[in-house]
Order: C-alpha cells, then structure tokens, then sequence
C-alpha cells in the first residue's frame, strides 16, 4: 500500500487521479528547490503532473526544468505517497499519486520559465521542515535517514 499524506479523504467527494513525478536533487548537501508563488505560497520538490503521451521520467525532466531552469541527472526511484487535495489552479478534486527520484542538478540554463517559480538551494535539514506538503518533508527525512 503506497502511504497517504495530507487531508482526510472526503466521502462526498470525487477525486481525479493526478500522477505526478518529482525530484529530490542534492548537491553538496544542498536540495535544488522551487518556490511556487501561487495559488499558497510554499517551497516544493520541483517536478509535477505527467501529461497525456508523456513517461514519467520525461515529465520530470520537463517539469524541473520549467520549475528550476536546471538539466538534471535522475539516479533512481525513492518511492512514492499520496495525497488527496483540491487543486484550484485545475479547478479540480485530485488523488495525487506522487513518485520520488532521487537526481542530481547538471547544469542550468536560465530561470524558471513557469510562472510565479523561484528555484534556490536550501539545506536539507531545512527542507525536512520548510516544503509545503507532508510527504515532500517524508521523503527528504527519510533521504536524510530520520524516518521510516
């Protein structure tokens, strides 16, 4: 069973199953973030939803890319979780099935080019604490080695 973060499920509510991959990227201790201004600003695994005739390796590139204006290298799979959440910006009601890699930032080439995103680096021990949603601060710690 793939673990669940975030709100309860809601009974009378429908969900849209929304795969999505994303990276943990370190670098001299240092995680590549991104900063997502809106819809709630917070601090993200940079990556996102896989569109239609995409691989999910093929969205991580392009969603990280996008995100951070980074080339990455991906070294392989950490695992997965899900979250349930209503998603404004889609106007929609998402099971979110989100798969963690674990990579390495290559090289970069600009700014992010999506809207309202910021990449920075950020330690860590900070990420475990700062990222916007449960099971981001899950997969660094248990990265880190600080949970199961």
């Amino acid at each position: 069973m793939i673990r669940r973060f975030g709100e309860a499920v809601r009974a009378d509510q429908s969900y849209k199953l929304r795969q999505g991959a994303y990276a943990l990227l370190e670098r001299d201790g240092l995680l590549l973030v991104t900063h997502q201004q809106r819809p709630v600003p917070e601090y993200q695994l940079p990556g996102g939803g896989i569109d239609p005739g995409e691989s999910p390796l093929q969205a991580l590139h392009r969603e990280v890319f996008e995100e951070t204006g980074w080339k990455i290298e991906l070294r392989r799979r950490l695992g997965a979780f899900r979250r349930f959440t209503y998603m404004p910006e889609y106007d929609i009601w998402a099971e979110k099935l989100c798969t963690i890699y674990l990579g390495r930032p290559v090289r970069p080439y600009g700014p992010p080019s999506e809207p309202g995103h910021t990449a920075l680096w950020m330690p860590a021990d900070v990420a475990a604490r700062q990222l916007g949603n449960a099971g981001d601060r899950h997969a660094v710690r248990r990265w880190l080695g600080l949970a199961r």
